[in-house]
């Protein structure tokens, strides 16, 4: 029967999935402790190279040490077998860590026989779930789902809980430069700052002047504006021809954005039912992979 195994789709297996990374209630309305299978050598354990979360914070990871070196590991770690007696990390990597600091030489475990799809899966979503990953670790754990499971944002936002436009918002994200999105993993920009920054071909440089000017969101709109040269309308002219773009143009360029991983314009003629799209390429590979992708039959 192992070979017989159906595919599963993000909605319909989640809860199965997730009983086992997210922890029963117990009768004092706290997270009821699980028996594990093992207890594992902390050097039998191996990280998941897939997993979403690629910076721990020292503090946090202080906390949890404390607190595991004076209670233990209440929660069992989730792993899969591996080669030669390993096994592999499929949720609770804090925790592994946090027992290392903590001299433990023995983890308590929970085995599962989860394919690669499922480990990916249960990787991305416990992190996001528990809302501790920071704002491009969050945007790329949904590009990573939506390429592993060809969903959409609405089927994504049902599934995980989430509203349509937080995902869309936070996949917008991924179109702005590697040194942005650098500043946004180190705290130095929020989220808002960056949305503001989308709109701009010269994000890099604005960036730069808005942490050096602990700007705020709304300074770093107008900011914005002012480097793409926004006239002030004349006193008794006719208004400009191209108006500011609608709540649904702009939504509408961040998810072409979001899926096409490039930054999309459109131009929308007022007054008509056409306009002009660009697209804006950054590498010669990316201009590659949009060629490819038009000429798809």
């Amino acid at each position: 029967m192992a070979g017989s195994k159906k595919p599963r789709g993000l909605g319909r297996g989640l809860s199965a999935l997730m009983s086992d990374v997210v922890p029963e209630e117990g009768n004092d309305g706290g997270a009821a402790p699980r028996r594990p299978d093992l207890l594992v050598p902390t050097e039998k354990l191996v990280a998941n190279p897939n997993q979403p979360r690629r910076r721990f914070a020292p503090e946090d990871l202080e906390d949890l040490t404390n607190s595991i070196r004076e209670k233990g590991i209440i929660q069992p770690l989730i792993v899969r077998p591996r080669d030669e007696g390993m096994f592999e990390i499929v949720a609770g990597e804090r925790r592994w860590r946090a027992a290392q600091a903590a001299q433990l030489h023995e983890v308590p475990v929970l085995v599962r026989d989860f394919d690669d799809v499922e480990v990916l899966e249960i990787a991305i979503i416990e992190n996001i779930q528990r809302a501790d990953l920071n704002p491009m670790e969050e945007a790329a754990g949904y590009r990573q789902l939506m390429d592993s499971f060809g969903h959409t944002q609405e089927k994504l936002a049902e599934a995980l809980g989430k509203s349509r436009s937080h995902i869309a918002n936070l996949m917008r994200l991924l179109v702005l430069p590697d040194d942005v999105q650098d500043l946004l993993r180190e705290g130095q920009l929020s989220a808002g700052h960056a949305r503001a920054l989308i709109t701009t071909d010269n994000a890099s440089v604005l960036a730069k002047k808005v942490v050096q000017g602990g700007l705020s969101v709304r300074a770093t709109e107008a900011l914005v504006k002012k480097e793409q040269g926004t006239p002030a309308r004349p006193r008794n002219t006719a208004p400009r021809m191209a108006e500011e773009k609608d709540a649904d143009t702009r939504a509408l360029e961040g998810d072409l954005s979001a899926a096409l991983k490039m930054r999309v314009i459109l131009d929308h003629e007022p007054g008509t039912e056409s306009g002009v799209m660009r697209i804006r390429y950054n590498t010669l590979e990316e201009l590659d992979t949009l060629c490819g992708l038009l000429s798809q039959n």
